[in-house]
């Protein structure tokens, strides 16, 4: 699979996972804490920070009929639309954001919920996008984003295969040479049993392209896992205070373990290593306690080796034990002392 380019840096097995902090509904109806949260999703060690465009109208429309109310999980007894009002990034803040983000040096992008939100995004050069799990099925938004030629994440929460080769396709027939699947659970909190990492490794085989994982729950032990699976990317909820109450405050992670999960799911990249047998570099000073076979008497010119001339022992830079019986009756070319490491160039051929 070759290595994919997404917010300018490179995607792949070959690189480090890019961890995306989700800021979400996390700014709490503030613009100045939405510039904080960025900050410090910088200062955590951030690859990027993602936003949410849309408002209430682009999402649904004002109703009180039962279909579109709330019954149970986090947002029980609420109202599509007025829990939309509540969580949405007004447009308006959208340039301060942008602007902030670059200013401070992180890369921000947008998950867009219709077409009016990818056109805001690109009048500010969004370098990226991510299509929500709720969206995945929505065809005719995938093809919109994909015509803008940036590179696109999908989210698989809920989707079938079925519906996964549409997006895939869709995706791909619009023009979109960048794209990234990320294994979602839609739930919130997702329980850790429920969370299925191993996923990842199949949407990677049978789709060929980059993948990763949207992270909803409670700890970063399925990020880090995920990390050890092959994703490429990390996404995790993000909030400067769970106990600021927010709309998605309860499954997102704090700056403190926000940093301490960038870190360990860089350390289990680096942990994976290369697919080879060689030793590290590490291991080298470390030969010295192997065993290897050295004289253990003072011999002259000419003398045939006997068993007690020799002995497996500690350093290992002589030549390695499994030569034992094949150096016993071989005759010096040279004097050796003592303490001495074997070599062929030491025998008669």
């Amino acid at each position: 699979m070759k290595d994919y380019s997404i917010f300018n840096q490179l995607l792949g097995s070959n690189h480090p996972p890019k961890l995306i902090a989700e800021l979400s509904a996390n700014h709490n109806g503030s613009l100045e804490r939405a510039l904080k949260t960025i900050e410090e999703a910088h200062r955590c060690g951030a690859d990027a920070i993602k936003i949410q465009t849309y408002t209430a109208d682009t999402m649904t429309i004002d109703s009180d009929r039962v279909d579109f109310m709330i019954k149970g999980g986090l947002w029980d007894g609420y109202k599509l639309y007025d829990l939309y009002n509540r969580a949405h990034t007004p447009y308006e803040w959208h340039k301060p954001m942008f602007d902030h983000a670059k200013k401070i040096g992180i890369t921000i992008f947008s998950s867009p919920f219709d077409e009016t939100a990818v056109d805001l995004l690109e009048q500010l050069n969004c370098p990226a996008y991510k299509i929500a799990s709720c969206e995945n099925t929505d065809l005719p938004l995938i093809d919109y984003v994909a015509r803008t030629g940036k590179p696109m994440l999908i989210s698989t929460g809920m989707a079938s295969g079925d519906e996964i080769t549409e997006a895939v396709d869709t995706a791909h027939s619009a023009g979109c040479k960048n794209l990234v699947l990320l294994h979602c659970v839609s739930s919130y909190p997702t329980p850790l049993k429920e969370a299925n990492i191993s996923r990842i490794k199949w949407l990677a085989q049978t789709f060929n392209v980059p993948t990763g994982l949207s992270d909803h729950t409670l700890s970063s032990t399925s990020s880090v896992t995920a990390t050890a699976l092959g994703a490429c990317v990390i996404e995790k909820h993000f909030t400067l205070n769970r106990c600021d109450k927010g709309a998605d405050s309860e499954f997102s992670l704090e700056p403190e373990d926000f940093k301490n999960l960038c870190i360990s799911c860089k350390d289990a990249w680096h942990s994976l290593g290369q697919d080879n047998r060689k030793a590290s570099p590490s291991e080298e000073q470390t030969r010295l306690f192997r065993r290897s076979i050295y004289f253990v008497n003072d011999l002259d010119v000419g003398t045939v080796i006997k068993h007690s001339d020799i002995r497996r022992i500690r350093p290992g830079l002589g030549l390695p034990p499994k030569y034992f019986d094949e150096i016993v009756g071989k005759k010096l070319k040279v004097a050796v002392k003592r303490g001495m490491a074997t070599s062929w160039e030491l025998f008669d051929e």
